[in-house]
């Protein structure tokens, strides 16, 4: 039995990984801003076998929060073990591109918030000299594309910070993954048109689930995003700048 932090628990991923976690019966801390959605989800965590539900409505990307988060979520538990990061939004690429303003929301949402969030994190479980901490970011992160570009910063910016934290924190016995799922049919993308490439939350979550499990660095969900990513990064820059992708 562990504790498990989740952050963004009531978007469509974190919910279908948290069944997964609560079948374990695990101690959850659930941590999202709508507290109606929390309550709905404790009830069916508890139900699913959860030994404890505890849950807190908080706006994750204001990091003046972030120092009593973690200490309540860890008076509450008695200890942290797990930490799935997954909140963050989809913003308008085009409204980006001509408000500065904008751009600044996606990045304190999608990247300095989470830095904030795993900055503490980190500094703890160094200090217990145990933990995971998994984070979703993103293969739009793995190559700037005009089509995305914004968010895709914010995301290959996570995923760099995600690198140097794993590489210092491996000496103190802290897994930290990198999880990157590719098109998901989630509310967050209901306006987007649905292709072969596309899978159910319930697929990323199992893929997470076992990523955690197995203590992978990095995972690509479903798998063919990473061969999919390989070859995008390959396509020489003289060429790719002309592409519409």
């Amino acid at each position: 039995m562990s504790n498990i932090l989740i952050l963004g628990a009531t978007s469509a991923i974190a919910k279908h990984t948290t069944r997964l976690f609560a079948a374990d019966e695990h101690n959850l801390y659930l941590v999202a801003r709508n507290k109606d959605k929390l309550t709905s989800m404790k009830q069916d965590m508890l139900v699913r076998g959860a030994t404890s539900v505890n849950i807190e409505s908080l706006d994750l990307s204001d990091d003046n929060n972030h120092v009593e988060l973690i200490k309540r979520a860890t008076d509450t538990m008695g200890s942290i073990d797990t930490v799935l990061v997954a909140y963050g939004t989809l913003g308008n690429q085009k409204e980006s591109e001509k408000n500065y303003a904008n751009t600044l929301k996606e990045l304190q949402i999608n990247c300095l918030s989470v830095i904030s969030l795993l900055t503490l994190l980190a500094n703890q479980f160094e200090q217990q000299g145990s933990g995971t901490i998994a984070v979703i970011s993103s293969p739009s992160g793995d190559r700037g594309r005009q089509s995305n570009y914004i968010y895709g910063t914010a995301k290959g910016a996570l995923t760099i910070f995600l690198q140097g934290l794993r590489n210092r924190l491996a000496k103190s016995k802290v897994h930290v993954l990198t999880i990157k799922p590719g098109f998901v049919d989630t509310p967050m993308t209901k306006d987007f048109k649905k292709g072969l490439l596309w899978v159910s939350p319930e697929v990323i979550s199992k893929g997470i689930y076992n990523a955690i499990k197995k203590k992978r660095e990095v995972a690509y969900l479903p798998f063919f995003w990473r061969y999919i990513m390989l070859i995008i990064k390959s396509i020489p820059e003289k060429i790719f700048k002309y592409l519409s992708l």
